[in-house]
């Protein structure tokens, strides 16, 4: 069991979640995910290209909760470190850890495997979320993508890291079940809804058809910054079938955070196979 808190295994942690944490991930692909709930979802992965665990941190409470819930032969396949609930807390930039960690590489699902299947078919729902800036509001996109039954999400260039730790956290282990893409460009994604021949739902305030009306198995959604909206898709080069959606509201604000119109849209867009299931 490790106790010192000098240990090299707890300064390689906090070099991955301290100020210089997302230059680190960045170069070696490297993230930390902190908590249970995302270390089931870690164990447990949704689909092939999902982010792997390298090695595994936990205090003896966390290795009794593992090994409640996994079989031995499932654990047995990565590297456990037994750590001093000190040193876990020390590792750990949660408020109170829950005495599992892990180190994790970085998703190797590419924009160009997306584009690849859903040309093929395989993929026909995909959330696009333009210079999204907080990272809360990230996790939260990413989870209810995975509730509602998106195929992918996507992020755009200048938008929060998305494996932050407060992403991570955020997503409550959804950031396994499905696919997250970043950096993919505003014109990457047009291109691909008129190569697929799928609609570009942009969800916008002033958008002159209502959320209500709406009905679609197959689309892009796209919804934009905290504070500047959706970007201008009027110079693009290519023009898909783009549909301009408003949310209806009954109260007497003028619009919800992007988290909460995403959330409500992909709810919505949901219903059909939700009342099938």
């Amino acid at each position: 069991m490790i106790t010192s808190l000098h240990s090299p295994h707890v300064e390689r942690v906090k070099a991955l979640l301290g100020s210089k944490g997302k230059k680190v991930r960045k170069a070696e692909g490297i993230f930390i995910s902190d908590g249970y709930q995302a270390m089931k979802s870690a164990l447990r992965p949704g689909y092939s290209e999902a982010p792997q665990i390298e090695k595994i941190y936990a205090t003896t409470r966390g290795i009794e909760k593992l090994q409640s819930e996994f079989l031995s032969t499932e654990l047995s396949q990565w590297e456990i470190v037994a750590v001093s609930d000190e040193v876990m807390a020390a590792m750990s930039d949660a408020q109170t850890s829950q005495g599992v960690l892990a180190v994790c590489r970085v998703s190797q699902f590419s924009f160009q495997k997306l584009r690849a299947r859903t040309l093929e078919g395989g993929i026909t729902r995909i959330a696009y979320f333009w210079q999204m800036q907080d990272p809360g509001n990230a996790g939260t996109v990413i989870r209810s993508a995975d509730a509602f039954g998106c195929d992918a999400v996507l992020f755009s260039p200048d938008s929060v890291d998305i494996y932050s730790p407060k992403t991570i956290r955020a997503t409550v282990g959804s950031l396994w079940n499905l696919p997250v893409v970043e950096d993919v460009e505003l014109d990457e994604i047009t291109k691909l809804a008129v190569a697929s021949d799928i609609p570009l739902l942009v969800f916008d305030g002033g958008g002159e058809s209502s959320l209500l009306e709406l009905e679609s198995e197959r689309f892009i959604s796209l919804f934009g910054n905290e504070a500047r909206g959706v970007p201008d898709l009027t110079a693009i080069d290519l023009q898909p079938d783009i549909r301009y959606i408003s949310i209806p509201m009954l109260g007497k604000t003028e619009s919800l955070n992007v988290a909460s119109a995403a959330t409500v849209a992909l709810f919505h867009l949901a219903k059909g196979r939700l009342g099938a299931s």
